[in-house]
């Protein structure tokens, strides 16, 4: 009898070619390629060109994926996007520009907004759409051009990101990885801990607010505190109402902010460290695509096994927090 599911049927990735090392950086700001990486667990982060918009980034790693797995991007009936970075403010949504240069048919296309958690919310929403069995083939993709946001004279912030994206395909069928649970959450009293201050309808006078008010700004601690605390929390509650516990998870795949901050969350969950994957080192905090860079990164390694129980987790802008349970 056939198992069918809601499942990630396929993965891509994909990183701008340009890298820049701790030490490139440390040319150009106050700062060092020690202090940096015992800071954040970051050596260096990939770059997008002036020319490069974040759907850009999106379509290069939907062109992996179809290419590696031999699967049409015309063969996509739902696209969503996860990302802090549109390509425009408001409108058109990102997801509908890379509609649009893809040339795909009429489709539905929306952007989420969920900061670094975009790419867990957004599965969970076309793992919805799968089972409602209107759409047959959901493209969930996070794409970031964090760079294009950053404050480059505030050395504690602009040496954390970099740009890339990594997608998913989503559909009902039974072969590929099963997404078994979602948790969704949020704290909006927070949003000031993590946030571009001005340039919404919300507006704030820019005089007020030291620096540039039109790039991150972030209150380290606080961001640290709150994603220690919902780390441990969101991986907690799925393995409770998923009865199992986290010695059944054979992988844990956490939101690539800082290696500090999962080696924290590790420690307070008696869960050994070498069961989280991590590659800050290579990509630093690329928000919303860093979840599906992993995953796109550890199936190219055949690190993700049949039968594999895997929790994704994240944390960031809003403030939101979630993460899913999958079966490899």
């Amino acid at each position: 009898m056939s198992d069918i599911k809601p499942r990630i049927t396929a993965l891509g990735s994909h990183v701008p070619a340009t890298c820049v090392t701790n030490d490139e950086l440390a040319a150009k700001i106050d700062t060092s390629d020690e202090w940096i990486f015992s800071h954040t667990g970051i050596k260096s982060r990939h770059i997008a060109d002036d020319e490069t918009a974040t759907s850009d980034l999106a379509i290069a790693a939907l062109k992996a994926l179809s290419k590696e797995q031999n699967i049409e991007l015309d063969t996509i009936d739902a696209l969503i996007v996860a990302t802090a970075t549109q390509d425009y403010p408001g409108f058109p949504s990102t997801a509908c520009v890379i509609q649009a240069k893809l040339g795909l048919p009429p489709i539905a296309a929306f952007d989420i907004s969920a900061g670094c958690t975009g790419f867990i919310y957004a599965l969970e929403i076309a793992k919805a759409l799968a089972a409602s069995k209107t759409y047959r083939r959901i493209a969930v993709v996070g794409s970031e051009k964090l760079t294009a946001i950053t404050d480059w004279t505030d050395r504690n912030t602009c040496v954390l990101f970099g740009d890339g994206a990594g997608c998913a395909f989503v559909e009902m069928s039974d072969t590929g990885h099963e997404i078994v649970d979602s948790v969704l959450h949020s704290e909006g009293t927070g949003a000031s801990y993590l946030s571009i201050p001005t340039g919404g309808t919300a507006y704030v006078d820019e005089s007020t607010i030291e620096g540039n008010p039109r790039k991150i700004h972030m209150d380290g601690r606080a961001v640290y505190n709150f994603a220690v605390r919902v780390m441990c929390s969101v991986i907690e509650e799925l393995v409770v109402r998923n009865g199992c516990s986290t010695d059944d998870i054979d992988w844990f795949v956490p939101h690539q902010a800082n290696s500090r901050i999962i080696a924290a969350a590790a420690k307070r969950l008696k869960i050994d460290l070498e069961k989280f994957y991590i590659n800050i080192d290579q990509y630093a905090n690329t928000s919303a695509a860093s979840i599906p860079i992993a995953l796109a990164e550890m199936a190219q390694k055949a690190l993700l096994k049949p039968g594999q129980r895997v929790i994704t987790v994240g944390f960031g802008a809003g403030l939101t927090y979630g993460g899913n349970l999958l079966k490899w």
